[in-house]
């Protein structure tokens, strides 16, 4: 009998065992979202004089990708794309949440006009942190929303649509020490030298990730760096830019200011990432950092990128992204292959022992690139990789000023431009962008000309016409908002 029940015991657990060695490692996750941070504004990304240590650590332990992209060219339709693993043009959500319904208004006579404004993201959709709530995970949220109409002050979060009401079990409103946060009492504030200010919102993120855990927890540090306004307490930072940026450079007052906001922003990454080595839980972490859109046209160098924030050429789409997991990923690794935001919900789910993998799971847009992550050069055709990525921006912009911005869009203008309802798509090499006023595409070979200096859609029709084919198609069948005519009085 006692040899029989040890019989019983030891298979109960070898099956345990076996069962256990089934289970996906369980990471924590922690999802590090920049705001505006254009694509070679890092260091790591060869920026000549930004200085960005924390950051840079975190590609040299990691992962770099040189060919990610943000699901649209503006805050809010961006962060809600990569909420719900949905592109912009099937989640209706393309431009900016605002503080009440309507269309936009634009200060000059311009022939379309675009679809009503989305406020907030539906409470329908399936957001990652719901999604991270079923595989048994902790979710939590710091910073930046941007997804719901404006609660009683600029980016206040709307009770209804905030994070709490989308999945996340933890929810603190923290503008930390970003200028939105001054008012008249610290305005004036200057750091001492050396020093830069506290932040409460990075602050809180810290020491939730020091505090212990009974579970994985997936949490999102929605960072409010490094938009407007770029203003520093840290003079002294200015000054160490002002002896260390060449006097030729254009817009130079202002890329002092940004210069100083971009180490700012580096200082707090890097707060967070010793609150994770403190915790004790670094190598069972994964940690994902990319930028919302591209950068600012007024303080971001984007070259070698053509364009910026708010349209569809490289400079306002592709971002900076970095991926670290000690064991899992290779330390100073490099992923050419290109990904895009919505990939990273079923990422994230994936990695956690879901079923996300291979789309589509209900109307998910996103693939998986956890393959990519073991192995940077994994064969695209393993992986579904010889895919479309589209891009829908059916407005203008800007609201205000339209008529007086430049009126084309090139490489390092330093001005905001003439931004128009244009709709884009990437296929493999190729990059088609349909602009709807005059039914114009441009064609754009990104192997060869990542600068988009040379059109090709009157040299290469053939290719040209297949791009266009697969641009509407992905249109219709996602049922995609259009800019249409205005309506004559």
């Amino acid at each position: 009998m006692v040899l029989l029940l040890a019989l019983v015991f030891t298979d109960e657990v070898q099956s345990a065992s076996a069962e256990d060695s089934d289970k996906p490692n369980r990471p924590n996750m922690l999802f590090i979202l920049v705001d505006d941070l254009g694509w070679s504004d890092l260091g790591c990304y060869g920026h000549a004089w930004h200085e960005t240590p924390n950051i840079d650590r975190l590609a040299s332990e990691g992962m770099r990708f040189t060919s990610a992209y943000s699901p649209a060219p503006i805050c809010s339709a961006a962060r809600a794309s990569i909420l719900t693993g949905k592109a912009v043009p099937r989640l209706g959500f393309e431009f900016v949440t605002k503080g009440e319904p309507g269309r936009q208004r634009i200060d000059a006579d311009v022939p379309l006009t675009g679809p009503p404004l989305t406020l907030n993201l539906p409470l329908a959709e399936t957001t990652i942190a719901e999604r991270m709530a079923t595989l048994d995970y902790q979710t939590a949220f710091f910073g930046k929303w941007h997804v719901s109409q404006h609660h009683r002050r600029y980016l206040g979060w709307d009770p209804e649509f905030g994070p709490p009401q989308q999945g996340f079990e933890v929810a603190v409103e923290d503008f930390g020490d970003h200028p939105y946060a001054w008012t008249k009492k610290n305005r004036g504030l200057e750091s001492a030298a050396g020093v830069i200010p506290h932040d409460s919102m990075v602050q809180k993120v810290s020491d939730f990730i020091r505090r212990p855990h009974d579970r994985p927890y997936f949490l999102m540090a929605s960072s409010f760096y490094v938009h407007t306004p770029v203003k520093n307490r840290c003079r002294w930072l200015v000054e160490k830019y002002d002896a260390k940026i060449p006097q030729e450079i254009p817009q130079r007052p202002l890329r002092l200011e940004y210069a100083a906001f971009v180490e700012t922003l580096d200082h707090h990454v890097g707060e967070i990432l010793t609150a994770l080595d403190e915790s004790g839980q670094q190598d069972n972490t994964l940690v994902v950092f990319v930028s919302d859109n591209g950068g600012h046209p007024e303080y971001c160098g984007n070259a070698p990128l053509r364009g910026s924030k708010w349209n569809l050429y490289e400079g306002g789409i592709r971002v900076p992204m970095i991926a670290r997991w000690p064991n899992n990923i290779m330390a100073g690794a490099t992923c050419d292959t290109a990904v895009i935001g919505y990939d990273l919900l079923p990422t994230f789910a994936d990695i956690a022992g879901g079923s996300e993998n291979t789309p589509p799971q209900n109307n998910v847009d996103g693939l998986s690139i956890k393959p990519l992550l073991s192995d940077p050069e994994v064969q695209s055709d393993r992986l579904q990789f010889d895919r479309s990525l589209i891009w829908h921006f059916p407005y203008y912009h800007p609201e205000t000023g339209f008529k007086d911005a430049i009126e084309t869009i090139g490489v390092n203008d330093f001005a905001v431009s003439q931004t128009r309802p244009q709709s884009a798509l990437r296929h493999g090499r190729y990059k088609i962008i349909h602009f709807a006023e005059d039914d114009r595409i441009e064609l754009y070979d990104l192997e060869t000309d990542l600068a988009e200096q040379h059109d090709l859609s009157a040299s290469l029709p053939e290719i040209a016409a297949q791009m266009r084919a697969r641009l509407d198609t992905h249109l219709t069948t996602m049922n995609a908002r259009r800019a249409l005519p205005k309506e004559k009085k």
